[in-house]
């Protein structure tokens, strides 16, 4: 492999990846692993392709302010060039979005506005409109505006399409992809119109967007729901759109999504994000209701690197109800880190305050049992633990036995749900125990509020 002089030129050039592994059907289905791309994403193409077609046409001056309205990976791309090119970046991001992606962004130098997900475009928080109106107000701003730059799909045409076809000697069946600005399907759309129309474009779209009832009824609704998969799925039709080769769309479930990116990370090897899931259950489902052999790619869009406290992380999927566990008809089926399965993370006595605090932090939670033994002997929180060493840095040595609360009242696990309300009205978390008197793990608000909202969910 060569070397080369800039990050920029890694943008592009991703391997294809044959699945083995996964039910496909009577098809062969590849992976465009574009999560190989320096950024994480496909979105490296266009932040590069944007902005370098903005200098050529001279519509960036010397210290401009790079502003756009993203989901996260357009950012990351967009950072990727200016930070390279030496622009000032300001992204707009809905609050949705993964803190990996936040993290990652400022960590690349841009500013972040983090801004409203439940509102729709035409709102002032409206993450593309509120990303127009800082540029409106910002001197020397040059707004991206991917969902209405034609440099979007340029990207495609000129580097993704050719590739893919080159990769899989001209022999392709089908493409399955998400729509986000639409930049990806509308490239290769116009690449495939001159290379190869009759290639089929599958649409893999989240339940709550309005594209898949667009594409399969031909009906474009004005009302959209709500979905957790990120990057994909739109309340309207971006204006550089074209969906002229789209012959069918799939809806899928965040449920689905998250199990099929979970799925192909464990029998493939492929860490990819939360699109990629959706890419990849419509993509199956189009493989195993064909009746001949066909050359299927789906476009592996982003890394799971992104989605590792979320999508990845068995809690959060419990916690929003992905991962189904044992009912018990009691309190433990609100206990979410239960202690006799080592999923609680405790603190012994002697143990220090410092260590008490760098669990806390690392591990985002504000209390802590503390146990000796199988036994719990006590309860750390933030509050114990900032009053103790308030006036006096050094008691952070001291021993987690000198600041936790030790008056303990436990509630029997068969306590009915309304016995922890005033618990919670107290400020304080509810300890349970078993019939035997086993410690069997903490209540907190955040525990209830999850386990009611599964509980709407399954009504």
């Amino acid at each position: 492999m060569k070397i080369v002089n800039s990050v920029l030129e890694l943008i592009g050039n991703t391997p294809m990846l044959k699945v083995n592994h996964l039910d496909t059907g009577p098809c062969e289905l590849y992976l465009k692993l574009e999560n190989q791309n320096p950024g994480g994403s496909i979105k490296d193409r266009i932040g590069l392709s944007m902005i370098q077609a903005a200098e050529d046409r001279g519509d960036l001056k010397p210290g401009a302010t790079l502003v756009e309205g993203t989901a996260g990976n357009t950012g990351i791309g967009l950072a990727l060039v200016a930070a390279q090119k030496g622009y000032k970046l300001i992204l707009v991001i809905p609050d949705k979005m993964s803190k990996e992606k936040i993290f990652n962004l400022k960590a690349m130098g841009a500013e972040i506005v983090l801004t409203r997900s439940d509102v729709a475009k035409g709102h002032p928080q409206y993450y593309q409109d509120l990303a127009k109106s800082i540029a409106e107000k910002t001197t020397n701003a040059y707004f991206i505006n991917q969902f209405g730059n034609p440099d979007n799909p340029q990207a495609h045409i000129d580097t993704t399409g050719p590739e893919i076809m080159q990769q899989m000697d001209d022999n392709i069946d089908a493409i399955v992809f998400g729509v986000g600005s639409s930049g990806t399907m509308s490239g290769l759309t116009a690449y495939l119109k001159e290379k190869d129309p009759t290639v089929e474009m599958i649409l893999a779209d989240p339940v709550g967007s309005i594209l898949a009832e667009y594409i399969n009824e031909k009906n474009l609704s004005n009302k959209s729901g709500s979905w957790k998969v990120e990057g994909i799925g739109e309340d309207f039709l971006p204006s550089i759109s074209d969906f002229s080769l789209v012959t069918k769309a799939y809806a899928v479930s965040d449920k689905e999504s998250f199990e099929a990116a979970r799925e192909l990370l464990a029998k493939e090897g492929v860490l990819g994000g939360s699109s990629t899931g959706t890419v990849m259950r419509a993509a199956l489902k189009y493989c195993q209701e064909q009746t001949r052999t066909k050359r299927v790619v789906a476009l592996v869009a982003d890394t799971g690197n992104k989605y590792l406290s979320k999508m990845y992380n068995d809690y959060w999927m419990m916690d929003n109800g992905f991962i189904e566990v044992e009912q018990h008809g009691d309190l433990r089926d609100l206990i979410s880190r239960p202690y006799q399965s080592n999923d609680l993370i405790v603190m012994r006595p002697h143990e220090t305050l410092s260590t008490v605090y760098q669990r806390m932090k690392l591990y985002d939670v504000s209390q802590l049992p503390i146990m000796d033994g199988d036994e719990i002997v006590g309860i750390i929180d933030e509050s114990d633990v900032m009053m103790y060493v308030y006036d006096d840095n050094a008691k952070f040595e001291d021993e987690v036995s000198k600041a936790m609360t030790k008056n303990l009242e436990f509630m029997p696990v068969t306590s009915p749900l309304a016995k922890l309300l005033p618990i919670f009205d107290q400020g304080r978390i509810a300890i349970v125990k078993d019939d035997d008197n086993k410690f069997l793990g903490l209540i907190t608000r955040i525990d209830l509020l999850n386990y009611l909202r599964r509980r709407d969910k399954n009504q």
